[in-house]
């Protein structure tokens, strides 16, 4: 498949992901109580396999975790929540990475796109757990990057889990929400979630720092040292 071709594709998906999150209905408390009813120990399942498909699309994984307190309880609906992130993340992933990975490796020579990949890259799962902390980062959008950049899969896997428990936790538990108000805990949690994901990148950031202020001490020995072993050969082939 050709570049052209894998980027014509990617756009398609996108697309079609973008259109799904602006046309596809978003039930009420009401509907799905009533959803529950009918499916009865079907539900868990159902959700499962909802939340990991639908959010591969841009649609908020705030209504599907709200949904699992709702409808199986709070120690169903954290793991339903946990479980269903995890593959949702590994599936934009590895699609992002099918389709998209080859245009950005053609534009690593710009160097935003490059301090953006070596941050990730570089930050492993400290960087996606920060990221991953802070709520106004949309879930899919993220997922979509990480796979175009140079992140390995395991760190990347990890860093989601552990980012997401924070806020699946709090929402799944503050199910007062879907009155339709935020509540003011609901906040509170997702301001200290933010400050601990701030906290987490700046740690990255500096981590990273003396690794790009120069090259290592034996790469520089080594580069300081080659003129003199020149001279040198030189200096051995007039005495002969």
């Amino acid at each position: 498949m050709s570049g052209r071709t894998k980027l014509i594709c990617a756009l398609a998906v996108l697309a079609l992901f973008a259109a799904a999150a602006v046309l596809l209905p978003i039930p009420g408390p009401a509907e799905l109580r009533a959803w529950a009813a009918t499916t009865g120990p079907a539900t868990p399942l159902v959700l499962l396999v909802a939340y990991s498909l639908l959010t591969v699309a841009p649609i908020p994984r705030t209504v599907f975790n709200l949904a699992a307190g709702l409808l199986v309880g709070t120690t169903a609906g954290i793991a339903i929540g946990l479980v269903a992130t995890t593959i949702a993340a590994a599936l934009s992933f590895g699609l992002a990475r099918a389709l998209g990975r080859d245009l950005v490796t053609r534009h690593l020579h710009r160097s935003a796109v490059r301090t953006v990949n070596d941050r990730l890259a570089g930050g492993g799962t400290l960087a996606v757990t920060s990221l991953r902390l802070i709520p106004v980062v949309p879930f899919a959008p993220f997922s979509y990057l990480c796979g175009v950049s140079s992140v390995r899969l395991a760190p990347y896997l990890a860093g989601t889990l552990l980012g997401s428990v924070p806020g699946t936790v709090a929402v799944v538990v503050l199910g007062d929400a879907l009155t339709g108000d935020t509540p003011p805990a609901l906040l509170a949690c997702y301001g200290v979630f933010a400050l601990a994901g701030a906290i987490g990148l700046v740690k990255v950031f500096k981590k990273r720092a003396p690794a790009e202020a120069g090259p290592p001490d034996g790469l520089a020995d080594a580069k300081s040292t080659r003129p003199t072993a020149t001279l040198d050969r030189v200096r051995e082939a007039e005495t002969r």
